[in-house]
């Protein structure tokens, strides 16, 4: 009976933490904002044993944080902050397209294609609206650096930065012809892959994340020589400010 009830507490949990990621990744929680237990309870319908597990997932994968004497809150970047990670995306995930020509089986670079016509079924970006991809292996990003096939590289982009910057990644997704774009720059580095051609994959990703960056620059009135001013860098989080 108390492995029953603890399976049912564990399953309860797992529903809340996915409703609950998705509500931060999609923005229906912004960055910064403050989460009561009690709120999240009856919001998500579950008792606080289930939701605290769920907070507490959450806050390994760095979506939520325990501030002292304020409580638990959305994560946040101030934008200086969020445009040097796209900085190291561009670098770092560049590297992992260059790799994953060479090392992503058929099988893998074939499965990846059929993942782009699943997305292309999405309502929201049929009509140009959002690019929302939900985690792991039906995340575009997710499979390339895994396709690298470098253990070092994934535990840089996987293990640090990557659900805080997917949260990101969708909510600034979310401008007038960005997510049709975004599906395309996806197609054409997998054309790169099937092609076996390292140098142009590379060039496709950096240039991929590097006009994501530009977008998010741009939604702030930003140029180049911004990018890094201090003012910035103090500033609070981007979303907080775009929506």
């Amino acid at each position: 009976m108390e492995s029953t009830i603890s399976d049912d507490s564990r399953t309860l949990a797992d529903r809340v933490f996915t409703r609950l990621q998705d509500d931060i990744v999609r923005g229906a929680l912004l960055p910064g904002t403050k989460l009561g237990e009690a709120e999240l309870a009856s919001r998500y319908g579950v008792s606080r044993g289930p939701l605290r597990e769920a907070i507490r997932r959450l806050e390994s994968r760095k979506l939520l944080e325990r501030i002292p004497h304020v409580g638990t809150r959305v994560a946040s970047l101030s934008l200086g902050d969020l445009i040097e990670i796209y900085h190291i995306r561009e670098a770092l995930e560049g590297m992992a397209a260059r790799l994953a020509a060479t090392h992503m089986t058929d099988a893998e670079i074939h499965s990846l294609v059929e993942l782009l016509g699943q997305h292309e079924q999405q309502q929201d970006l049929r009509e140009d609206v959002a690019y929302f991809q939900r985690e792991g292996d039906l995340d575009f990003h997710y499979r390339i650096i895994q396709g690298s096939h470098n253990g070092t590289l994934i535990d840089m982009l996987i293990g640090g930065i990557y659900h805080m910057v997917r949260m990101y990644r969708y909510q600034f997704s979310t401008v007038a012809n960005r997510p049709q774009r975004a599906l395309q720059e996806h197609r054409r580095i997998a054309e790169a892959l099937e092609s076996r051609d390292a140098e142009m994959a590379e060039i496709l990703m950096r240039r991929h994340i590097s006009r994501a960056r530009q977008n998010i620059e741009a939604q702030h009135g930003l140029g180049a020589a911004d990018s890094f001013s201090s003012e910035t860098k103090q500033g609070p989080g981007p979303v907080e400010q775009s929506k």
